[in-house]
C-alpha cells in the first residue's frame, strides 16, 4: 500500500450560535473585518462590531462575487498600511474568504502587482511577512474556511484569466462555522453552494491525491448533501437541515484541502467565465458525467465511491442525475448554451488543466 499523509492546521469551532465564540478566538488582538455589502442590511455587521468591540481596527465591506484582480490590487497596499498589526476576520461566502486570503501574504514591494506577477508565471510570491485570519463562512459550500486556496479572476485582459493563490500563509488560523448564519440565504444560493460542497467531496475521491482520511470525510459529506439538500430546500428555516449542510461543507473542505479538486472544477472555470454560471452550479452539473468517466479506472476509487449509495447500486451516476433533477438542476451542457462540439472541446481542455490532471481518468 502506498504511503500517504494528511495535514490541516486550521482550528475548527462548529455549532449553532457559535459566532459568539469570536472574542475568544481573537485573544485580545486588534481585528479588521472583511465582509460583503449586505452584511450591514442583515444586521450581521452590527453583531460583529458588538462582539469585537474596542479591538476593531476597521471594516472592508465592498467584496463582490468572484474576486477581481482589479479590486484586490486597489485595496492591497492601503490594507497593509492600515492593518499590518491586525488579525483578519473574514465573514461571508467563498468570495469574501478568498478576497481576505489575498491580503494575508506580505511582500517586499508592498504592492499586489508583485504577487500577481508571480501568479502569472505560476510561481509562488516571495512572502516576507504575513497576517493571520479567522474565517467565518455564511454559506454552506465552499469549504474555504479550512483550505489555503484563494481564487482570483482577471476579466480586464483580452483573454479572461483565473489565478489560484496557495501558500502556507493563506491557511486560516481558525474557522468559526455557525450554521445559523446561513438562515437568510435565498433558495438558489442555498442550493448552488451545497452543490459546491458535493463537488468538493466527489472530486476528492476520484483524485490521484486521495488518502484514507480525505476519503472518510468526502464520503460522509457527499452522503449528507444527497440525503439532506432536497429537505433543506423545502424547509430552509430548519436548524437541523442547515446544520447538516454546513457540516457537509466543512467535511468536504477538510477532504479537498489535501487532495485539491479535479476535472469538474477545471470544466467549471470556463463555464463561469464564458457562460456566467455560478461557481457552485458550474462545478457540479457535470458530476454524473465525470462519475461515469471515473468508474472502472481504479478499483480502490470505485470501492470508495460505491460507499456513497451502497455497494449494491448498479448505476450510481444515474442515481446522482435523479438527485440533480430533484433539486432543479440540469446536467446537460445544451441547457447552458453549450453545443455538443463545444462541450467536447471543453472537456478535452479541462483534462489537460492542472485540476484535470488530478482526475484518475486523465491517465
Amino acid at each position: 500500500m502506498k504511503t500517504w499523509s494528511y495535514h490541516n492546521p486550521v482550528a475548527v469551532t462548529f455549532g449553532w450560535g457559535s459566532l459568539s465564540q469570536l472574542p475568544k478566538l481573537l485573544k485580545g488582538r486588534r481585528a479588521v473585518v472583511v465582509t460583503f455589502p449586505q452584511a450591514k442590511d442583515t444586521g450581521l455587521l452590527a453583531t460583529l462590531l458588538a462582539l469585537i468591540g474596542s479591538q476593531l481596527a476597521g471594516v472592508i465591506d465592498d467584496v463582490q462575487p468572484n474576486p477581481e484582480l482589479s479590486w484586490v490590487t486597489r485595496h492591497y497596499a492601503e490594507f497593509w498600511e492600515k492593518y499590518s498589526d491586525c488579525v483578519v476576520v473574514a465573514v461571508g461566502g467563498g468570495s469574501v474568504l478568498d478576497s481576505a486570503k489575498m491580503f494575508l501574504p506580505g511582500v517586499a514591494s508592498g504592492q499586489f502587482q508583485e504577487i500577481h506577477a508571480a501568479l502569472a508565471k505560476s510561481e509562488a510570491p516571495a512572502v516576507t511577512h504575513a497576517l493571520r485570519m479567522i474565517a467565518v463562512p455564511t454559506t454552506a459550500g465552499t469549504g474555504s474556511e479550512v483550505t489555503p486556496w484563494a481564487t482570483l479572476w482577471d476579466r480586464t485582459s483580452a483573454v479572461h484569466k483565473k489565478y489560484s493563490l496557495h501558500l502556507e500563509q493563506t491557511w486560516p488560523e481558525a474557522a468559526l462555522v455557525d450554521p445559523q448564519l446561513t438562515l437568510s440565504l435565498p433558495h438558489v444560493v442555498t442550493r448552488d453552494s451545497n452543490l459546491d460542497a458535493l463537488s468538493h467531496a466527489l472530486e476528492a475521491i476520484w483524485n490521484v491525491n486521495a488518502n484514507p482520511v480525505s476519503d472518510a470525510m468526502a464520503v460522509q459529506a457527499a452522503q449528507i448533501v444527497i440525503q439532506n439538500l432536497p429537505s433543506l430546500l423545502e424547509n430552509p428555516q430548519s436548524e437541523l437541515f442547515r446544520t447538516l449542510a454546513s457540516r457537509a461543507s466543512l467535511l468536504a473542505g477538510l477532504a479537498f484541502s489535501n487532495t485539491k479538486t479535479a476535472l469538474a472544477h477545471n470544466i467549471s472555470y470556463e463555464m463561469t467565465l464564458k457562460h456566467g454560471l455560478t461557481h457552485g452550479l458550474a462545478c457540479s452539473f457535470t458530476l454524473p458525467m465525470v462519475w461515469r468517466l471515473a468508474q472502472g479506472k481504479l478499483a480502490d476509487r470505485d470501492s470508495v465511491l460505491n460507499q456513497i449509495y451502497g455497494d449494491k447500486l448498479i448505476n450510481p451516476a444515474e442515481e446522482l442525475e435523479k438527485f440533480f433533477d430533484k433539486v432543479g438542476v440540469s446536467c446537460n451542457f445544451k441547457d447552458y448554451g453549450v453545443t455538443e462540439h463545444e462541450a467536447s472541446q471543453m472537456l478535452e481542455r479541462a483534462m489537460q488543466g492542472p485540476r484535470g490532471k488530478n482526475f484518475i481518468g486523465a491517465y
